[in-house]
C-alpha cells in the first residue's frame, strides 16, 4: 500500500475510537496507513497525521469505530465549567451560524452521569457563542448535521473533537440484512486481525449468521477498502474539506484492489433464512463470487483440507437462545476434534461455562467487548493426536492492509 509523506507543519492530533480489547490492532493498523506517534488508549488509539492520513484512516480503517480530530483538552468539574469550557472554541472556523451540528456525549468514570445532559450542555455552548456574535443560531440535526461534535469526559478530564466519520465507520453500507444477533463489522475485523489469518489460506465461518465474519475475510483477501462501500464521511462537510486529496485517496484504493480473492472463504450456517441474507449483503460488498455459502449443521459438514482458519460466534444464550447451551458448546468441541485437524480455530462467546464445555484446552483467551458485554475470544490449536499448545509469536498482528 502507498504510503504518503505529508508536511509534518501540517499535521495535527487525532483519536481512533475502537473496541475495548483491540486497541493493539487498531494501532498497528494505523501504523500500516503511515500514521505516526501511535498511542494506545482504553478504547482508542492516538496518532498524529495531515489531512490526507485523516481521509485515507476513514477509508481504509477495518478497526477504528471513528476518527476524531481533538479541538480541546480541558478539566471539568461541574456544568458551568464544561459550558465555559466548550464555548472557548471559535467555533466559526468549523461552521456557520445557518449550518446544522449534532454533539454525541460519552462519560466513563465522572461526576457527570447523564450523557444526555453534557451533550445538551455543549450544544448550548456552541449556539449561544454564535447568537451572542451574529444574531443567528445553527440548528441541531440529529440524522445528517453539517458538523457532528464529539465530547468525552473521563474522570475531570474532557476532550472536545470534531467527528471526521459521521456514521460509524462499522456501517460499511453492504449489511442491510442483519439476522438475530449480529456482531457489528468492526468487531468482526478486530477478531480477524486477532486471529492472524494471512488472507491467502483456507477461512471458514460455519456459523456465518448474515455473513459479517466471512465477508470481512473477503474484503481483507481482496485488499479493499471498506469506506469505498460508503457515500460520506463526516469531513466532507468540514469547511477545509480538500475534494482533491480525498478523490486521490479513492482513486489509490481502487487501484489497490485485487480482483479476486486467492483464498478459499467458506461461509455455512443451519438456517437457509441466514444464507440468504448473507449472500445479499456479500453482493452489495461486491465479494459474492468470493464466498462459498453452504446450508449445513457445523457437525455435518467435512471441511476442505488443512491448514486454515475457522472462526465462529455461537450463540450467547443472550439474544439467541439454545435449549442446552452445554452440550451445543460440546458438540462444538467433539466436531473440532474429529473434523479440524491442523486448524486454528477460534471460538468468540460472553458464555464461559458453556464454553468450558468445549473440552479442548484454548493457546489464548482475549478478552473483547460486544459493545457493554464482555467477552472471550478463544483460540484452539487442532493437531491429530495432541492438545499441546504452541505459543503465538508477540507482536505479530494482521493490519489487513
Amino acid at each position: 500500500m502507498k504510503i504518503q509523506k505529508e508536511n509534518p507543519a501540517r499535521a495535527f492530533a487525532m483519536i481512533a475510537k475502537t473496541i475495548r480489547g483491540a486497541e493493539d490492532v487498531a494501532a498497528a493498523e494505523l501504523r500500516a496507513l503511515g500514521a505516526s506517534k501511535v498511542e494506545t488508549q482504553s478504547c482508542a488509539v492516538k496518532f498524529v497525521g495531515g489531512k490526507y492520513l485523516l481521509y485515507k484512516a476513514n477509508l481504509w480503517s477495518r478497526t477504528a469505530m471513528r476518527i476524531l480530530a481533538p479541538v480541546r483538552d480541558f478539566c471539568v468539574e461541574d456544568k458551568d465549567e464544561l459550558y465555559r469550557e466548550a464555548g472557548r472554541v471559535n467555533w466559526s472556523r468549523f461552521m456557520d451560524a445557518d449550518g446544522t451540528l449534532a454533539v454525541d456525549a460519552f462519560i466513563n468514570n465522572s461526576a457527570f452521569d447523564n450523557s444526555v445532559f453534557v451533550a445538551q450542555r455543549v450544544k448550548d455552548a456552541i449556539v449561544d457563542q454564535f447568537r451572542s456574535r451574529t444574531g443567528r443560531r445553527p440548528n441541531v440535526d440529529l440524522k445528517n448535521p453539517g458538523l457532528r461534535v464529539n465530547i468525552y469526559i473521563e474522570g475531570k478530564r474532557a476532550i472536545l473533537s470534531l467527528d471526521s466519520s459521521g456514521e460509524p465507520l462499522f456501517r460499511r453500507g453492504y449489511r442491510t440484512e442483519s439476522g438475530e444477533a449480529p456482531i457489528n463489522e468492526v468487531l468482526a475485523a478486530c477478531i480477524i486481525a486477532l486471529s492472524q489469518w494471512d488472507g491467502r489460506t483456507l477461512f471458514i465461518d460455519p456459523m456465518c449468521g448474515s455473513g459479517t465474519f466471512v465477508i470481512e475475510a473477503a474484503l481483507l483477501a481482496r485488499r479493499k477498502a471498506t469506506g469505498l462501500l460508503r457515500r460520506s464521511f463526516g469531513f466532507m462537510r468540514w469547511r477545509d474539506y480538500d475534494g482533491e486529496i480525498f478523490e486521490r485517496v479513492c482513486s489509490e484504493a481502487a487501484d489497490a484492489a485485487l480482483p479476486h480473492s486467492s483464498a478459499t472463504i467458506i461461509g455455512s450456517d443451519i438456517s437457509p433464512e441466514r444464507i440468504k441474507e448473507a449472500v445479499a449483503n456479500a453482493r452489495r460488498a461486491g465479494v459474492e463470487r468470493d464466498i462459498c455459502f453452504e446450508c449445513a449443521a457445523f457437525e455435518e459438514r467435512t471441511p476442505p483440507p488443512s491448514p486454515g482458519t475457522l472462526i465462529m460466534n455461537p450463540p450467547y444464550g443472550n439474544r439467541v437462545k439454545v435449549e442446552d447451551a452445554e452440550a451445543f458448546y460440546r458438540k462444538i468441541g467433539d466436531t473440532l476434534k474429529n473434523k479440524y485437524d491442523g486448524f486454528n480455530a477460534f471460538i468468540f462467546t460472553n458464555n464461559a461455562l458453556a464454553a468450558k464445555a468445549v473440552g479442548l484446552r484454548t493457546s489464548r483467551r482475549i478478552p473483547l467487548f460486544n459493545g457493554s458485554l464482555e467477552c472471550r475470544l478463544l483460540k484452539y490449536e487442532m493437531y491429530q493426536g495432541t492438545r499441546k499448545v504452541k505459543n503465538m509469536e508477540p507482536g505479530k498482528l494482521n493490519s489487513g492492509l
